[in-house]
């Protein structure tokens, strides 16, 4: 057998072994069937909504279920099927954009201030500090006056703003490790800029905390937009998102 031969079957039989593990998993075989099933139903139901989120059937108002209407009505005729996938759909959109954006933001700042050290390290730690001690639930609500009837999009940059300090303090500690190793200070030694360092040899050894930082990110971020919405001042009309959804079925 030759190495490539070898190094073939190798690879074939760690990604066999890591299937078997994550199958193994009744947890997580679920937890793949249920995002599964939600991303499912926010993005293909719809096309097979007979209604539309914003559209109004005056002849059905506050209807049960029903062949026209799969899930009803509310007060105003409006199907609760479209609006069930809408607001689904536009709270996973939200809370995967907040999970990359502040999961980058998070890697950036922290990797260089690991690395950097000193002043900089110093510095960014000061500000992540003053971000963490700022109330991010209140200042939002009281930012939404700029943001409220405009794009939406303005909202995942606040919730960005407040969902990466505690990832980048994290970043910050790994840095601070790798960069005491040898193939670091090998390619410091070679003068290879600090960016490519960072790049190339930083962030590569930190995917797998980035990548579990990004998925708790994202259901934060949608509890957090829920709470907004729900409390008014997140998604606004005739938009909606499950924090509406909440609200409008409490006051009916």
């Amino acid at each position: 057998m030759t190495v490539e031969n070898a190094t073939s079957v190798e690879r074939i039989s760690r990604g066999q072994l890591i299937r078997r593990r994550f199958f193994r998993n009744k947890s997580a075989v679920f937890g793949i069937y249920v995002i599964a099933f939600m991303f499912l139903f926010a993005f293909g139901g719809p096309y097979i909504a007979q209604w539309s989120y914003s559209e109004n059937d005056f002849s059905s108002l506050l209807q049960g279920p029903s062949l026209s209407h799969w899930f009803g009505t509310t007060q105003v005729g409006v199907d609760v099927f479209a609006q069930t996938t809408r607001g689904l759909q536009k709270s996973l959109i939200i809370g995967l954009l907040v999970a990359v954006f502040s999961t980058g933001l998070s890697a950036i700042v922290g990797s260089v201030a690991g690395y950097l050290g000193g002043r900089t390290d110093k510095a960014s730690m000061w500000f992540v500090d003053l971000m963490l001690v700022l109330p991010s639930f209140l200042v939002l609500v009281i930012l939404s006056r700029f943001y409220q009837g405009k794009s939406w999009l303005l909202l995942v940059i606040g919730l960005t703003i407040f969902d990466w300090m505690i990832t980048a303090r994290v970043v910050r500690g790994l840095a601070m490790s790798l960069r005491e190793r040898d193939f670091v200070r090998a390619a410091k030694y070679m003068g290879v800029p600090t960016r490519k360092i960072i790049v190339r040899h930083l962030l590569p050894n930190m995917a797998s905390v980035l990548i579990i930082a990004a998925t708790l990110n994202v259901g934060g971020a949608i509890l957090a937009e829920t709470g907004l919405s729900y409390l008014g001042f997140g998604v606004s009309a005739p938009d909606v998102s499950l924090g509406t959804l909440i609200a409008e079925g409490t006051s009916a």
